[in-house]
């Protein structure tokens, strides 16, 4: 990409990147960083010590994205996003920094981190004056630096502004939607349940899963419009599937009990946000 065309934002990022770098820190490390709860887990089940306890609180390791942050000197409160959830994660100059070298917590986290870069956490968990579980932070480490900055929602007297809520930017850009916009994963799980569960169902009952062709060499589907692509070795026209049909029909005379398959249709017409060309179906006989 063209450096002219970059934002002020990410020519700050790819600096940072590189600085990060000359600090002797990899921003992409190729080994795996192990964790031991998510976020809405430790949640869940923290306890309160009991009043006098000596017990040493739990230790966890945690991942995920930096979606806020809020310095106030030597300490500092960053809130971290995993697949589950969010949680809040007290990071200290100190106990990051425990020997005499600072720059972890003066140079790395104040100034070369970004909102959307991923960090690992290392500490135990407590209950804060405020009331709020969080993650008291003994180690961090970096994880994927993030070379384009997110949305990020800011509210003044009520009011929400920069909200990622264009419905076309939300489609094209389903990855950046998933992110800042709370729900939206809801949907895509709810949807992998139904299926999940479709399936259950049917193979309890005695069916059987099966695939299809999609590149088909006659276009069945009755009067709806095919998707036409021209298959090279063969010197012939295919069709992409409209239907599961005509296949599934010829296993039931073949002596399968019973069939299903749930898969991708293809129908060359109309679109908008009930009628879309690419579409799941499931079929069963």
């Amino acid at each position: 990409m063209n450096i002219l065309e970059l934002s002020e934002q990410e020519i700050g990022r790819r600096q940072s990147l590189q600085e990060l770098k000359n600090l002797g820190i990899d921003p992409y490390p190729a080994a795996e960083y192990p964790t031991t709860a998510f976020s809405t887990d430790i949640i869940e089940n923290f306890k309160d010590p009991e009043e006098g306890s000596t017990e040493e609180p739990e230790t966890v390791c945690i991942a995920g994205r930096m979606m806020s942050r809020r310095v106030m000197g030597k300490a500092s409160f960053i809130e971290l996003q995993d697949s589950k959830g969010r949680i809040q994660v007290y990071v200290t100059r100190d106990d990051i920094c425990p020997d005499e070298n600072k720059d972890m917590y003066n140079v790395v986290f104040k100034k070369l981190l970004d909102i959307g870069d991923f960090i690992g956490i290392k500490g135990f968990v407590f209950r804060t004056q405020m009331g709020e579980i969080s993650v008291h932070a003994k180690e961090l480490t970096v994880l994927s630096k993030s070379l384009k900055p997110l949305p990020i929602v800011k509210y003044k007297d009520g009011v929400a502004y920069d909200k990622f809520d264009d419905p076309e930017l939300r489609y094209r850009q389903r990855y950046v939607d998933l992110v800042v916009n709370d729900g939206v994963k809801d949907t895509f799980l709810k949807r992998a349940i139904v299926t999940r569960t479709m399936r259950r169902i049917l193979d309890e009952a005695g069916y059987t899963e099966v695939e299809t062709p999609v590149l088909q060499s006659i276009a069945g589907g009755a009067t709806a419009r095919p998707f036409i692509t021209h298959f090279n070795a063969l010197n012939q026209d295919m069709y992409m599937r409209i239907a599961t049909e005509l296949y599934l029909k010829r296993l039931i005379v073949g002596g399968f009990e019973g069939v299903y398959e749930i898969g991708k249709n293809f129908r060359n017409e109309g679109m908008d946000r009930n009628h879309n060309p690419e579409f799941t179906c499931m079929e069963l006989y």
